[in-house]
């Protein structure tokens, strides 16, 4: 069994009920090489990406895990997610996700079509019903598309698996974790990703490959 990966947690600098430290605590425990700290934004919030930075410097001196500041574009205008994208990572966000339009909430249509359009997305997080040319667009662009944890989002699971893997777009399972229970360990998430669908040979390339390629892009391990 590998170590987890989650590129999509939630601290409580936006809805998320953990410290960042406790984020980082409770996936130790649960066996995770790395956890990215992506609190939801738009043109309001964006300096939370530093306030979670300077606790991910004292932790990454001080534990075995390597935490991510990063930045969930969430509900903004779809127009402008590029600019929301390019303005977190010059407040220092390594992981950009973009909140995708889920059937659980009223994600403005278009959503996902500008974030597999920019550069700066690393993950297009629940996409919803995903199309096949917005998943192609995504393979170009080397952004993942998330099979999700969360209840809700994970409904329409099945189909963003079969999308991607009719077109070879990259998955990756993530957590969106909001309360300590939302945390997951390495097992569970192969549980998540076989009912959604994937291929059991896919496995790996899901839950290490794909997420540790991101981060070797980006010199964070």
């Amino acid at each position: 069994m590998g170590k987890r990966i989650d590129l999509h947690t939630h601290s409580i600098f936006s809805d998320g009920e953990l410290l960042p430290s406790e984020i980082a605590r409770r996936a130790c425990v649960l066996g995770h090489q790395a956890v990215a700290i992506t609190d939801h934004v738009d043109a309001t919030n964006l300096d939370c990406v530093g306030r979670v930075i300077n606790a991910v410097l004292d932790i990454r001196d001080n534990w075995d895990i390597e935490i991510i500041p990063g930045a969930e574009i969430t509900h903004a205008p779809a127009e402008i997610i590029p600019k929301l994208a390019h303005k977190a990572r010059e407040l220092g966000a390594e992981i950009v996700v973009v909140h995708g339009e889920t059937l659980v909430e009223p994600v403005i249509e278009g959503t996902n079509w500008s974030a597999v359009n920019c550069s700066e997305v690393d993950v297009l997080a629940h996409p919803g019903l995903i199309t096949h040319e917005e998943a192609r667009i995504a393979k170009e662009n080397n952004i993942i598309l998330e099979i999700s944890a969360r209840r809700g989002h994970s409904l329409s699971n099945g189909h963003v698996v079969q999308t991607a893997l009719d077109v070879g777009a990259d998955l990756v399972v993530n957590t969106d974790t909001h309360k300590p229970e939302d945390l997951i360990n390495y097992k569970m998430a192969e549980k998540i990703a076989l009912g959604a669908g994937l291929p059991e040979k896919e496995l790996k390339k899901v839950l290490r490959d794909n997420p540790i390629h991101i981060l070797e892009e980006k010199g964070i391990v």
